[in-house]
Protein backbone atom coordinates (compact mmCIF):
# COMPACT_ATOMS: atom_id res chain seq x y z
CA UNK A 1 0.00 0.00 0.00
CA UNK A 2 1.55 3.26 -1.21
CA UNK A 3 0.66 6.73 0.85
CA UNK A 4 -0.12 9.22 -1.77
CA UNK A 5 -1.11 12.76 -1.36
CA UNK A 6 -3.58 14.45 -3.60
CA UNK A 7 -4.61 18.07 -4.16
CA UNK A 8 -7.76 19.00 -5.46
CA UNK A 9 -9.12 15.88 -4.24
CA UNK A 10 -12.88 16.66 -3.19
CA UNK A 11 -13.81 16.90 -7.36
CA UNK A 12 -13.14 16.30 -10.78
CA UNK A 13 -10.40 14.79 -12.25
CA UNK A 14 -9.03 14.97 -8.12
CA UNK A 15 -11.92 12.70 -6.93
CA UNK A 16 -11.63 10.03 -10.15
CA UNK A 17 -7.92 9.75 -8.57
CA UNK A 18 -8.66 8.90 -5.55
CA UNK A 19 -11.69 6.99 -6.32
CA UNK A 20 -8.89 4.75 -8.39
CA UNK A 21 -6.32 5.04 -5.62
CA UNK A 22 -8.99 4.24 -3.11
CA UNK A 23 -10.10 0.86 -4.92
CA UNK A 24 -6.38 -0.21 -5.43
CA UNK A 25 -5.83 -0.43 -1.73
CA UNK A 26 -3.66 2.82 -1.60
CA UNK A 27 -3.77 5.62 1.05
CA UNK A 28 -4.87 9.09 0.08
CA UNK A 29 -3.97 12.26 2.33
CA UNK A 30 -6.35 14.40 0.07
CA UNK A 31 -5.75 18.47 0.08
CA UNK A 32 -8.81 20.38 -0.65
CA UNK A 33 -10.47 23.50 0.41
CA UNK A 34 -13.23 21.59 2.48
CA UNK A 35 -14.09 17.78 2.34
CA UNK A 36 -10.46 16.58 2.42
CA UNK A 37 -7.43 15.30 5.32
CA UNK A 38 -5.82 18.33 4.95
CA UNK A 39 -8.06 22.13 4.07
CA UNK A 40 -6.45 24.37 2.50
CA UNK A 41 -6.35 27.38 0.05
CA UNK A 42 -3.23 27.01 -2.14
CA UNK A 43 -3.95 30.30 -4.02
CA UNK A 44 -1.94 31.73 -1.07
CA UNK A 45 1.76 31.04 -0.06
CA UNK A 46 0.03 30.58 3.86
CA UNK A 47 -2.03 28.16 2.51
CA UNK A 48 0.44 26.05 0.89
CA UNK A 49 2.52 26.32 3.67
CA UNK A 50 -0.74 24.73 5.91
CA UNK A 51 -1.30 22.04 3.26
CA UNK A 52 2.95 20.87 3.38
CA UNK A 53 2.44 20.64 7.18
CA UNK A 54 -0.73 18.71 7.19
CA UNK A 55 0.67 16.49 4.51
CA UNK A 56 3.61 16.35 6.88
CA UNK A 57 2.01 15.61 9.79
CA UNK A 58 -0.53 12.96 8.31
CA UNK A 59 2.61 11.32 6.10
CA UNK A 60 4.73 11.45 9.12
CA UNK A 61 7.52 12.90 6.35
CA UNK A 62 7.40 9.80 3.93
CA UNK A 63 5.33 9.87 1.22
CA UNK A 64 5.15 7.22 -2.09
CA UNK A 65 3.49 10.18 -4.58
CA UNK A 66 1.83 12.96 -4.92
CA UNK A 67 -0.19 14.51 -7.46
CA UNK A 68 -0.75 18.46 -7.75
CA UNK A 69 -4.40 18.47 -9.33
CA UNK A 70 -6.15 21.59 -7.76
CA UNK A 71 -6.60 24.11 -10.68
CA UNK A 72 -9.43 27.17 -11.86
CA UNK A 73 -10.95 27.23 -15.24
CA UNK A 74 -10.48 30.59 -17.57
CA UNK A 75 -14.07 31.61 -16.74
CA UNK A 76 -12.58 32.83 -13.20
CA UNK A 77 -12.99 36.06 -13.01
CA UNK A 78 -9.90 37.11 -10.78
CA UNK A 79 -7.51 35.77 -13.16
CA UNK A 80 -4.55 36.38 -10.43
CA UNK A 81 -6.22 33.07 -8.86
CA UNK A 82 -5.70 31.16 -12.29
CA UNK A 83 -2.03 31.23 -12.12
CA UNK A 84 -1.82 31.33 -8.06
CA UNK A 85 -3.42 28.15 -7.93
CA UNK A 86 -2.38 26.19 -11.56
CA UNK A 87 1.21 27.00 -10.99
CA UNK A 88 2.13 28.39 -8.24
CA UNK A 89 0.23 26.43 -5.50
CA UNK A 90 1.14 23.17 -7.66
CA UNK A 91 5.21 23.63 -8.04
CA UNK A 92 5.04 24.84 -3.93
CA UNK A 93 4.03 21.20 -2.99
CA UNK A 94 6.02 19.54 -5.71
CA UNK A 95 9.26 21.30 -4.14
CA UNK A 96 8.12 21.30 -0.99
CA UNK A 97 7.56 17.99 -0.52
CA UNK A 98 10.00 16.34 -2.77
CA UNK A 99 12.24 15.53 0.78
CA UNK A 100 9.14 13.68 1.18
CA UNK A 101 9.16 11.72 -1.37
CA UNK A 102 12.50 10.57 -0.84
CA UNK A 103 11.83 8.78 1.42
CA UNK A 104 9.21 6.76 -0.05
CA UNK A 105 9.43 3.64 -2.10
CA UNK A 106 9.58 3.65 -6.26
CA UNK A 107 8.07 7.53 -5.30
CA UNK A 108 6.35 9.83 -7.96
CA UNK A 109 4.66 12.89 -8.73
CA UNK A 110 2.48 13.70 -10.95
CA UNK A 111 1.39 17.33 -12.12
CA UNK A 112 -1.87 17.97 -14.16
CA UNK A 113 -1.26 20.35 -16.83
CA UNK A 114 -3.81 20.33 -20.20
CA UNK A 115 -4.11 20.21 -23.49
CA UNK A 116 -4.61 23.88 -23.93
CA UNK A 117 -0.60 24.58 -22.91
CA UNK A 118 0.19 23.84 -26.49
CA UNK A 119 -2.35 26.04 -28.54
CA UNK A 120 -1.62 29.22 -30.83
CA UNK A 121 -0.87 32.33 -28.81
CA UNK A 122 -0.25 30.89 -25.28
CA UNK A 123 3.25 32.05 -25.03
CA UNK A 124 3.22 35.12 -22.75
CA UNK A 125 5.13 36.94 -19.88
CA UNK A 126 2.61 34.93 -17.78
CA UNK A 127 4.82 31.60 -18.37
CA UNK A 128 8.23 33.89 -18.20
CA UNK A 129 7.14 35.29 -14.45
CA UNK A 130 6.20 31.72 -13.49
CA UNK A 131 8.92 30.06 -14.19
CA UNK A 132 11.34 32.89 -12.63
CA UNK A 133 9.22 32.20 -9.75
CA UNK A 134 7.73 35.94 -10.01
CA UNK A 135 4.64 35.16 -8.56
CA UNK A 136 3.79 39.34 -8.06
CA UNK A 137 4.71 39.40 -11.84
CA UNK A 138 2.65 36.06 -12.91
CA UNK A 139 -0.34 38.04 -11.10
CA UNK A 140 -0.35 41.61 -12.75
CA UNK A 141 0.69 40.01 -16.15
CA UNK A 142 -2.57 37.56 -16.07
CA UNK A 143 -4.93 40.38 -14.46
CA UNK A 144 -4.35 42.44 -17.65
CA UNK A 145 -5.64 39.11 -20.01
CA UNK A 146 -9.10 37.16 -20.64
CA UNK A 147 -9.32 34.22 -18.31
CA UNK A 148 -8.04 31.48 -21.31
CA UNK A 149 -4.69 32.91 -21.65
CA UNK A 150 -3.72 33.36 -17.80
CA UNK A 151 -5.38 29.04 -17.63
CA UNK A 152 -3.00 28.08 -20.50
CA UNK A 153 -0.36 29.89 -19.60
CA UNK A 154 -0.34 28.76 -16.25
CA UNK A 155 -0.63 24.97 -17.17
CA UNK A 156 2.47 25.90 -20.04
CA UNK A 157 4.79 26.52 -17.38
CA UNK A 158 3.72 23.73 -15.22
CA UNK A 159 4.81 21.52 -17.88
CA UNK A 160 7.78 23.05 -18.30
CA UNK A 161 8.43 23.10 -14.94
CA UNK A 162 8.04 19.19 -15.07
CA UNK A 163 9.85 19.20 -18.02
CA UNK A 164 13.31 21.10 -16.83
CA UNK A 165 13.03 19.39 -13.04
CA UNK A 166 12.37 15.92 -13.98
CA UNK A 167 15.97 14.28 -15.24
CA UNK A 168 17.59 16.67 -12.67
CA UNK A 169 20.10 14.83 -9.58
CA UNK A 170 16.87 16.22 -6.98
CA UNK A 171 14.36 13.84 -8.88
CA UNK A 172 15.65 11.46 -11.20
CA UNK A 173 18.84 11.73 -9.13
CA UNK A 174 16.98 11.18 -6.10
CA UNK A 175 15.06 8.35 -7.97
CA UNK A 176 11.95 10.02 -7.93
CA UNK A 177 10.05 10.09 -11.48
CA UNK A 178 8.52 13.50 -12.06
CA UNK A 179 5.56 13.04 -15.10
CA UNK A 180 2.81 15.35 -16.40
CA UNK A 181 -0.57 14.89 -17.64
CA UNK A 182 -2.05 17.29 -20.26
CA UNK A 183 -5.57 16.39 -20.39
CA UNK A 184 -8.27 17.34 -22.96
CA UNK A 185 -12.00 18.50 -22.45
CA UNK A 186 -13.11 16.97 -19.56
CA UNK A 187 -16.41 16.63 -18.01
CA UNK A 188 -15.90 17.97 -14.72
CA UNK A 189 -17.83 20.87 -12.58
CA UNK A 190 -14.71 22.80 -13.79
CA UNK A 191 -16.50 22.16 -17.33
CA UNK A 192 -19.75 22.72 -16.85
CA UNK A 193 -19.09 26.13 -15.24
CA UNK A 194 -17.69 27.06 -18.36
CA UNK A 195 -19.95 25.78 -20.66
CA UNK A 196 -22.67 27.86 -18.88
CA UNK A 197 -20.20 31.40 -18.99
CA UNK A 198 -21.50 33.20 -22.04
CA UNK A 199 -17.86 34.05 -23.07
CA UNK A 200 -16.26 30.64 -23.56
CA UNK A 201 -19.34 28.35 -23.82
CA UNK A 202 -19.33 28.37 -27.55
CA UNK A 203 -15.70 28.00 -28.25
CA UNK A 204 -15.68 24.56 -25.82
CA UNK A 205 -18.64 23.39 -27.52
CA UNK A 206 -16.77 24.00 -30.79
CA UNK A 207 -13.34 22.61 -29.66
CA UNK A 208 -12.57 20.41 -32.23
CA UNK A 209 -12.02 16.61 -30.56
CA UNK A 210 -11.60 13.97 -33.32
CA UNK A 211 -12.08 11.08 -31.08
CA UNK A 212 -15.75 12.73 -30.26
CA UNK A 213 -17.47 13.97 -27.05
CA UNK A 214 -15.69 14.90 -24.01
CA UNK A 215 -13.37 12.94 -21.68
CA UNK A 216 -14.58 11.44 -18.61
CA UNK A 217 -12.76 12.55 -15.26
CA UNK A 218 -12.00 8.75 -14.70
CA UNK A 219 -10.12 8.67 -18.40
CA UNK A 220 -7.65 11.30 -17.17
CA UNK A 221 -7.06 9.72 -13.57
CA UNK A 222 -6.26 6.03 -15.14
CA UNK A 223 -3.33 7.70 -16.92
CA UNK A 224 -2.16 9.20 -13.75
CA UNK A 225 -2.53 5.86 -11.99
CA UNK A 226 -0.44 4.65 -14.40
CA UNK A 227 2.57 7.34 -13.80
CA UNK A 228 2.15 6.55 -10.44
CA UNK A 229 2.71 2.54 -10.86
CA UNK A 230 5.32 0.59 -11.20
CA UNK A 231 4.69 0.16 -15.49
CA UNK A 232 5.71 3.78 -15.97
CA UNK A 233 8.73 2.71 -13.97
CA UNK A 234 10.86 4.28 -17.04
CA UNK A 235 8.46 7.44 -17.60
CA UNK A 236 10.65 10.59 -16.61
CA UNK A 237 9.52 14.01 -17.79
CA UNK A 238 6.76 12.86 -19.82
CA UNK A 239 3.57 14.75 -20.87
CA UNK A 240 0.66 12.09 -21.40
CA UNK A 241 -1.83 13.90 -23.56
CA UNK A 242 -5.44 12.60 -22.68
CA UNK A 243 -7.52 14.86 -25.00
CA UNK A 244 -8.80 12.70 -27.50
CA UNK A 245 -6.82 13.70 -30.62
CA UNK A 246 -6.85 17.07 -30.22
CA UNK A 247 -3.11 17.76 -29.84
CA UNK A 248 -2.36 15.88 -32.28
CA UNK A 249 -4.88 17.57 -35.03
CA UNK A 250 -3.04 20.57 -34.33
CA UNK A 251 0.58 19.75 -33.64
CA UNK A 252 0.97 16.65 -36.27
CA UNK A 253 4.59 17.08 -36.56
CA UNK A 254 5.57 18.35 -32.98
CA UNK A 255 5.75 15.78 -29.71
Amino acid sequence: MATIALTGSASGIGAAIRDRLDREGHRVIGVDLRDAEVEADLSTESGREQAMRGVRDACDQRLDGLVVCAGLGPQVADTRLIVSVNYFGAQALLAGLRDCLERGERAAAVAISSNSSRLPGVESPIVDACLAGDESAARREAESREGVFAYAGSKLALARWVRRNAPQAGWAGKGIRLNAVAPGTTMTPLLKEGLEDAQYSESIKTFPIPMGGYAQPDDIAAGVTFLLGPESAFCCGTVLYIDGGSDALFRPDEY
